[in-house]
């Protein structure tokens, strides 16, 4: 292969591989705002000027330095190059950038939301002046609404230009523009054209400055406290990469970790938004009997106790019983929920909740695909119970056979999804006098007439694994504790299996039900999964905290 040394470092790069990209491959940082792996080279903000040195072949190949500074976003590495962005000249002009950024830059880093994780930020304090010698007024710009989940702030925008590009090159809905010429020219919206695109927050991200912010978490955090964990989308069939950014068991945003092979950078509004029911005020936290006084908060061990020991025996005394298996939970739920349904009864018939489909799938511009199924693991779930083999159905199957088959006494329900879910026709034919144990996250339908009602963590709450639309099994990690005396359903049906085998129930570990899924013919889930990189990333920031 080729080679180039970039600051005294000799790296090897492929043909046609801009200095930026080889320097980006190799953890060599070289400063850098408009350019973007997804996006058009325009090479305008200039601060990664580098200069160059390479072999002149009307000199004998011998290595002559280039006059000029060449973009290193925009200039393709060559065999034998010599490149510096830390030689006096490249320095100079990494001084000249950050000096122009600045001169009308509010400087207004104290209440910024995007202090701490801003490259202006980052780059004033590694390639800029200790002082500005500018003395006349700054230009002011206005703030602005430009859409239901942005707001631009133009004071602080550098003209990188990354979400003008973004909306013509991968939602290809042009929402943005560059307004005016020279100093005063600002990014906005073309009038009577709001930026709601299904994938408009994403700027938040490409923004390199505070110009850009989220609405949704506006004021909400400082980003140095928070801690990202990876995670799957939870609410769509896409297995989009996630990062669930959160502080003292509270989450607070989620943003899109990067993966070529799903959802490269981006994830859709609907991903980062639709995660807001896990801390409803409605949301169901205590388990509850029906006809049955509420439990104190302070009972929460005997209200699980007397809870599980109802809906244990219900099902028993059912003989048989019927269990619907929700899209929204995770392979390792499906399989505790099919051993504990099958170690009751095992001929019980076995189905998968209903999967929601909204229209129909959207490729964006650059390859970028919207899912129209609204279930992260309904493929999973389906995988896992084939596996335990036996009467397997669909959501309409599985109201058929209630139909048709007055022997089934028992039915557990599972159901976990972001909003009401359960029809009419479902609750009719769980009706019936029959025993109904609901699992569930949210008020709806079924929750008052159960006889049993077990409250349910939601995926940011538990680990596990999803299997997306194209068939990619994914893992995820547990972001925060499960909200007040909630459980997984993983860790539900231990209980209630230890229970009815007499032993002491044993915690829930994903890694575990995968090697013993594993040992019982679903060898993909230790041979097939796809881990993400890291437990917990802690946000760096340059600021020293000071206990007074």
């Amino acid at each position: 292969m080729p080679t180039c040394t970039i600051n005294d470092v000799v790296c090897e790069f492929e043909e046609g591989q801009t200095i930026l990209e080889v320097a980006h491959d190799n953890d060599l940082e070289i400063p850098h705002y408009c350019w973007h792996p997804g996006l058009s080279i325009v090479a305008s903000c200039r601060i990664c000027l580098a200069e160059v040195a390479a072999p002149n072949p009307r000199n004998d190949g011998k290595i002559e330095t280039i006059p000029k500074l060449l973009p290193a976003c925009q200039t393709p590495a060559g065999e034998g190059q010599i490149i510096s962005t830390k030689s006096e000249k490249a320095v100079e002009s990494q001084h000249s950038v950050m000096e122009l950024l600045l001169i009308n830059h509010p400087v207004d880093c104290p209440v910024c939301d995007q202090a701490g994780e801003c490259g202006l930020q980052d780059y004033a304090y590694r390639y800029g002046n200790a002082s500005s010698r500018f003395e006349e007024d700054k230009i002011k710009q206005p703030k602005k609404d430009i859409g239901p989940h942005v707001l631009l702030y133009s004071d602080r925008c550098i003209m990188c230009t990354r979400c003008v590009r973004f909306t013509r090159e991968v939602t290809g809905t042009g929402e943005l523009m560059v307004e005016g010429r020279g100093a005063t020219e600002s990014i906005d919206v073309f009038p009577g054209k709001a930026l709601d695109n299904p994938l408009s927050a994403n700027v938040i991200d490409l923004c390199p400055v505070g110009a850009l912010l989220d609405k949704d978490f506006l004021f909400t955090q400082r980003v140095w406290y928070l801690k990202s964990t990876p995670s799957i989308d939870g609410l769509t069939s896409s297995g989009d990469n996630l990062l669930v950014e959160h502080n003292q068991g509270e989450v607070y945003r989620l943003k899109p970790r990067e993966n070529m092979d799903v959802n490269r950078w981006w994830i859709t509004d609907e991903v980062r938004y639709g995660w807001h029911f896990i801390k409803n005020d409605d949301r169901l936290l205590m388990p509850t009997l029906k006809d049955g006084e509420p439990f104190e908060d302070d009972a929460a061990d005997e209200a699980w106790e007397v809870t599980e020991a109802a809906a244990l025996d219900g099902l028993q005394d059912a003989g048989h019983i019927a269990a619907l298996i929700s899209p929204m939970l995770s392979c390792e739920d499906a399989w505790h929920l099919g051993q504990l349904v099958r170690a009751i009864d095992p001929h019980a018939v076995l189905g998968v909740g209903p999967v929601p489909i909204d229209g129909q799938d959207q490729t964006m511009l650059d390859g970028f695909v919207i899912r129209a199924e609204k279930a992260p693991n309904a493929r999973g779930v389906r995988r896992v119970l084939d596996a335990l083999g036996g009467n397997i159905v669909d959501a309409s199957g599985f109201e058929q056979a209630l139909q048709d088959d007055a022997s089934i006494a028992g039915v557990l329900i599972t159901g976990n999804y972001p909003s009401e879910w359960v029809t009419p026709s479902l609750q009719q034919a769980i009706d019936g006098g029959r025993c109904v144990v609901l699992i569930d996250t949210l008020p709806n339908a079924l929750v008052d007439s159960a006889d049993v009602f077990l409250p349910a963590a939601t995926w940011m709450e538990k680990a596990g694994t999803f299997e997306n639309a194209t068939g990619r099994l994914q893992s995820f990690q547990q972001s925060v504790r499960p909200k007040r005396w909630c459980k997984g359903e993983s860790q539900i049906a231990m209980d209630l299996l230890a229970r009815l085998r007499g032993e002491t129930a044993a915690a829930f570990c994903d890694d575990q039900t995968r090697k013993v899924m594993s040992e019982n013919g679903l060898t993909e889930m230790v041979r097939d999964v796809h881990h993400p990189p890291a437990q917990d990333i802690q946000a760096e920031s340059d600021m020293h905290l000071i206990v007074l």
